[in-house]
């Protein structure tokens, strides 16, 4: 109780610490709501891949003078125009393909990085975030970025349902199933940019799938998911900085590993698709087996 209280009080004192949390808070609903559709449209991989790519683009946009969300988008669509050129003009598999970009993209940023020490970008603070340096600016930006993602799923939601959950009858009737997949991957580039002072590069990806797929454990509803989904990206990110802040330990891995165990706890309990209930089924079902057998 100490320790909260002590973190209560710091919160009303320091404003660094008010902007790690909104930003914290941002970042977890919006990682949330996209890593719903990540996981339904099986892009779990390409989510890691994006995530890593726009390493370069972030370190040539902060070389150059431009903006950081200009840079990793531009890096994030290259690699993922590079993964389908790959994939669709060799024998080479598209997970393959993934690997090999993404690898080579985030090899290339972090030679970009160390090549130019000079400049004062900080590689720790970029793979692995530092969202107590987040500036009031940044939480600014993190909030309109946010907010235009979510007004886009929200104004192409049935666009976004009917291709995620049945991509055939999508190109049926008309929907340009390619250009969703690519906005996405600009999308995942944005979230990548925002994510980048509170998880880093590194992790991101962990935020994007755990929360998403701790709910997908609890419901069969997208709509429901979603809202699941941001309330442990939320959830997450709050006990994640406190944690951080008490025992002053890195803050994007603190947050991550609050989401990685909630994930646990979901899987072993979750009341439809939990550990111990996919247990207890196959032992009630043994049961009844053995019991028509002998009735029998």
């Amino acid at each position: 109780m100490e320790n909260i209280s002590f973190f209560i009080q710091s919160l009303g004192k320091y404003q660094y610490l008010q902007n790690a949390i909104i930003a914290a808070i941002l970042v977890g609903i919006i990682c949330g709501v996209i890593g719903c559709f990540i996981i339904l449209r099986g892009m779990a991989l390409m989510g890691d891949a994006i995530s890593h790519a726009v390493l370069p683009g972030v370190a040539i946009a902060h070389f150059l003078g431009f903006s950081l969300i200009i840079g990793a988008t531009i890096t994030g669509v290259i690699t993922a125009i590079g993964i389908g050129f790959i994939s669709q003009n060799s024998k080479i598999k598209h997970d393959s393909a993934i690997g090999i970009m993404f690898t080579a993209a985030f090899a290339l940023g972090i030679v970009l990085i160390t090549a130019n020490r000079g400049t004062g970008v900080d590689l720790w603070h970029i793979l692995f975030g530092n969202v107590l340096a987040v500036s009031t600016s940044d939480v600014i930006s993190v909030f309109y970025i946010s907010l235009i993602i979510l007004l886009g799923i929200f104004m192409f939601y049935k666009q976004l349902l009917i291709s995620t959950f049945d991509p055939i009858m999508a190109k049926s009737i008309g929907l340009p199933t390619k250009l969703i997949h690519y906005v996405l991957m600009l999308t995942l580039s944005l979230v990548t940019v925002i994510s980048l002072k509170t998880v880093g590069i590194v992790l991101v990806v962990a935020m994007l799938i755990t929360p998403g797929a701790t709910a997908y454990l609890l419901t069969n509803k997208l709509p429901k998911m979603i809202l699941l989904s941001s309330v442990f990206g939320i959830s997450s990110a709050i006990i994640g900085v406190y944690l951080s802040f008490i025992y002053d330990v890195a803050t994007g891995a603190s947050i991550v590993l609050v989401a990685s165990t909630i994930f646990i706890l979901s899987f072993i309990f979750s009341p439809k698709q939990g550990m111990l209930k996919n247990k207890f089924n196959i032992i009630k079902n043994k049961n009844l087996i053995e019991s028509s057998e002998f009735n029998g």
